[in-house]
């Protein structure tokens, strides 16, 4: 994954720009997750939530490098 986003002059990676995305969705579907009673399902909660962040990074990395986003 190549490329930068510039942001009023400063250059930053689209990996970071990414990340922050993901975290906002991922924020978002702990506290759906939460409010539906999932989290009971799941032995580790912090595990739980690391795999859901990295799944949601990676889709988001998979759908811009597909549309050409990043070249």
């Amino acid at each position: 994954m190549t490329g930068e986003a510039t942001f009023y002059g400063v250059y930053v990676p689209w990996l970071l720009v990414l990340a922050v995305v993901a975290w906002g969705l991922c924020w978002g579907a702990r506290r759906l997750l939460g409010a539906l009673g999932v989290y009971r399902w799941f032995w580790h909660a912090a595990l739980f939530d690391t795999a859901l962040y990295v799944l949601i990074l990676f889709l988001l990395s998979r759908l811009t490098a597909a549309q050409g986003f990043l070249s």
